[in-house]
């Protein structure tokens, strides 16, 4: 059991049969009554922020979680299919699970699984990626009087981002996987 005296950031406790992950937390001793802790957490299972508050000395379950690097193989419908590097052993996992990391992941690339008590909880794409673009429309001399206008680029994964107009189909570029926008070229 964990009490609320040995939280730290980033850890993961059970709370009434949810795993959250504990974002920051305070001990707080007021000058009449009990000590308590304030706490900041999130659900793992869909990503919501709650406030909460604990007695001090209360006790919860450790949950376990690990972070393995595994290769996304293919897309089968409404699930990814991933390989363990190490064991070769293929998972099938839901797309409700692994969120929208997939959409910057071309197939055969490695992705970091998060797993809490042996189930998947999520996925993380790198902050930055490397696609080709599959489709967009010749940018034009004279398209803006400035000179640095965008135009929508769909890359290899099927994701649309804006790119600037000198930026041609079969090019590859780089992209921030948090914001969702053209950095460079690759």
């Amino acid at each position: 059991m964990i009490s609320t005296n040995q939280f730290k950031n980033g850890n993961h406790i059970e709370v009434d049969g949810t795993v959250y992950k504990i974002l920051e937390f305070q001990h707080v001793k007021p000058g009449k009554g009990g000590a308590f802790v304030r706490t900041k957490l999130r659900r793992a299972s869909d990503g919501n922020v709650i406030d909460r508050t604990f007695r001090a000395g209360e006790k919860f379950r450790p949950v376990r979680t690990e972070s393995r690097k595994m290769q996304f193989l293919y897309d089968s419908g409404d699930s990814a299919v991933f390989m363990d590097n190490q064991s070769y052993d293929q998972v099938e996992i839901p797309k409700a699970v692994v969120g929208d990391a997939l959409k910057w992941v071309p197939p055969n690339s490695d992705v970091d699984l998060l797993f809490v008590d042996e189930r998947a909880a999520g996925a993380s794409a790198p902050s930055a990626v490397d696609l080709a673009v599959t489709q967009t429309d010749p940018g034009l001399k004279g398209d803006t009087a400035s000179g640095g206008g965008t135009k929508p680029a769909t890359l290899e994964t099927g994701v649309i981002v804006q790119v600037p107009l000198f930026i041609e189909e079969g090019e590859r570029v780089r992209v921030d996987t948090r914001s969702g926008e053209y950095v460079s070229r690759a």
